[in-house]
């Protein structure tokens, strides 16, 4: 399809890897504008360069009905991507925070819809949803106040069952299926073939996220879905899939601890999320995306010339001390502590084979890795301390020791620490 918002030339950071032509594919990220009261034109501007050097294409940015604040900060947004050369879209939650009134999605689709930051397919400005469903009919009346628009929702409570019945209102479909929700088994790309399948020669946006645990109670929420393997895994599968587009979940949702850029400022972390979050750092895992976004829009995998590896592990074992109540799934499920491995995992890209060093408390051992994208483990094993690891002639080190001692809040933390060589 013929994109007519068009991107600068260039992706900073693709150096490590073969440079090919830019295809029409598009990696997002999706973005908590609930998280940014406060948030300055400066920091805006840093987020998005730091997503553009990625290879990032732009920033959903998830706004809900009530924040008083999103209006100005859709405004600093839009005005930040474009003196950055990135691009946006409105992603409107229609779950979070009541009702979206059609003359208050008008009004902000219709103020930035001219915006040269706006991501357009076909002339037209691309909006999406979080859920909303049950708000399908009043996009009809959206679209006679704001003209036409490319509409890729998220309507998971409609499924890809139920799709087919709204066809003719959409152009796509965006799932929030990344995660597996069966304890024990990792994500597979099922319910990505049932929505594409659905949709026919509608768009796909397919969902790829590190991680989820949340544990916060004022909203009800304290669940954990398998997420050993999940960033290695999904990466894998859009790689398979080839969909039209990929949006990440999320660039900085905290709460959920799928974020991949750390806070801002404390305010950013919501309360309660702030035992699990503070001092975790998730960044790590942006190192691994100019080599999956540049080999996603080529559509194959490309050369690597610069050995990496990314890591990530708990601070305790999870049988250390309470889970906090904290299920495998929605609402029910066992114990959390049951569907995640203790171990270290290790994700390296490397342009020939070698060898890796895993070192935690300095008891280490050595694996042989294959050349290209692999994934490798190191279990606890019992051992505490320091976390190391050394590939190719360069090691990097955890920020935070494992231990056997519960953590201060009384239950463990299923939120994992990433770090990178």
């Amino acid at each position: 399809m013929r994109l007519s918002t068009l991107l600068s030339a260039t992706l900073a950071v693709l150096a490590p890897f073969t440079a090919m032509a830019q295809s029409d594919k598009k990696v997002f990220a999706h973005y908590m504008l609930g998280l940014t009261d406060g948030q300055t034109a400066e920091e805006w501007q840093k987020e998005m360069s730091s997503a553009k050097a990625l290879g990032i294409d732009g920033f959903a940015l998830n706004a809900g009905p009530t924040d008083t604040w999103s209006a100005t900060q859709l405004d600093l947004a839009y005005a930040a991507a474009e003196a950055v050369g990135f691009t946006v879209f409105i992603s409107f939650d229609q779950l979070c925070c009541g009702a979206w009134p059609v003359e208050q999605v008008s009004e902000y689709i219709n103020a930035h819809k001219d915006s040269g930051a706006q991501f357009k397919v076909d002339s037209k400005p691309f909006v999406s949803t979080f859920e909303g469903g049950d708000w399908a009919s009043n996009w009809a009346s959206v679209k006679s106040a704001t003209g036409p628009l490319f509409l890729v929702p998220n309507w998971g409570n409609i499924g890809p069952s139920g799709i087919g019945a709204h066809l003719s209102e959409i152009d796509g479909a965006f799932s929030w299926e990344a995660w597996s929700k069966t304890p024990g088994q990792p994500k597979t790309t099922a319910s990505d073939i049932d929505w594409m399948n659905a949709l026919g020669s509608k768009a796909y946006m397919m969902p790829v996220s590190p991680w989820f645990y949340t544990n916060l109670p004022q909203w009800s929420k304290n669940w954990l879905w398998p997420s050993d393997t999940l960033w290695f895994d999904r990466w894998e599968q859009v790689l398979e899939l080839s969909p039209e587009y990929v949006e990440i979940i999320t660039w900085n949702d905290f709460g959920e601890s799928h974020y991949i850029a750390d806070p801002l400022r404390p305010g950013a972390v919501v309360a309660g999320a702030d035992t699990y979050v503070n001092g975790v750092p998730h960044t790590a895992w942006q190192k691994v995306l100019p080599y999956y976004i540049s080999s996603y829009k080529a559509g194959s995998p490309q050369a690597i010339t610069e050995a990496q590896a990314v890591f990530w592990y708990r601070q305790t074992p999870a049988s250390a001390c309470s889970d906090g109540g904290t299920t495998c799934d929605q609402g029910s499920g066992p114990s959390a502590a049951t569907c995640v491995e203790d171990a270290v995992f290790i994700m390296t890209l490397a342009p020939e084979a070698g060898e890796l060093t895993v070192s935690i408390g300095g008891a280490a051992q050595t694996f042989q890795v294959e050349a290209g994208a692999k994934l490798t483990k190191m279990e606890f094993g019992g051992k505490t301390g320091a976390v190391e690891v050394t590939f190719a002639g360069k090691s990097g080190s955890g920020s935070k020791e494992i231990t056997n001692d519960c953590p201060a809040s009384g239950v463990v933390n299923f939120n994992p620490v990433v770090a990178s060589v």
